[in-house]
């Protein structure tokens, strides 16, 4: 049985609807995983998303793993409207003017055999950024889930089921982190 000071990370297959905040609110993320712990999302992935989230009771971890200043990868796989253009995956690639900012470099690539999916690693996470620059090039994303942070993979998890990083996930995290 876990003592209360036991230091917890959690992947959770985040399904849409389930909202990443602590806030109580209607599907709110830590009443969908119902943890005996308090865990916090390590960041965060809007309600029409789904996919890996991190949670954790180790709150001085938290930063290192968002802010933007350390670019670590979280990877997506998104499905579009409609059939995907060489020009749009270029221009992805190089930076998408959304408001007053451009969003960094990216790598991007058409899944293979597919006609409107694609698979984007991101090394920043504006507020709903592959949305936001899919629709400069008026596509209407369809489906986005992410499968990566870092070292982290969603793997074989389940919409709507979590389980413990391994001692392995957790010791690559932290090689990653230092």
């Amino acid at each position: 049985m876990e003592s209360s000071n036991t230091i917890i990370y959690i992947a959770y297959n985040k399904p849409i609807g389930i909202v990443c905040t602590t806030e109580k609110v209607k599907g709110n993320i830590i009443e969908a995983i119902n943890h005996k712990e308090r865990i916090l999302p390590i960041g965060r992935l809007d309600k029409d998303s789904e996919g890996l989230i991190l949670l954790t009771n180790n709150a001085g971890v938290i930063n290192k793993i968002i802010h933007p200043e350390f670019e670590h990868e979280k990877e997506y796989v998104v499905t579009l409207n409609l059939p995907l253009r060489n020009q749009f995956l270029k221009q992805m690639a190089e930076g998408v003017k959304i408001e007053d900012a451009i969003t960094k470099p990216c790598s991007i690539k058409a899944e293979p055999n597919t006609k409107r999916v694609f698979r984007i690693i991101l090394k920043q996470g504006l507020n709903r950024q592959i949305r936001r620059m899919c629709s400069k090039f008026d596509y209407q994303v369809i489906k986005l889930q992410r499968v990566r942070i870092m070292n982290i993979k969603l793997g074989k998890l389940k919409t709507g089921e979590w389980r413990y990083l391994t001692e392995e996930e957790v010791s690559d995290l932290f090689l990653q982190l230092s």
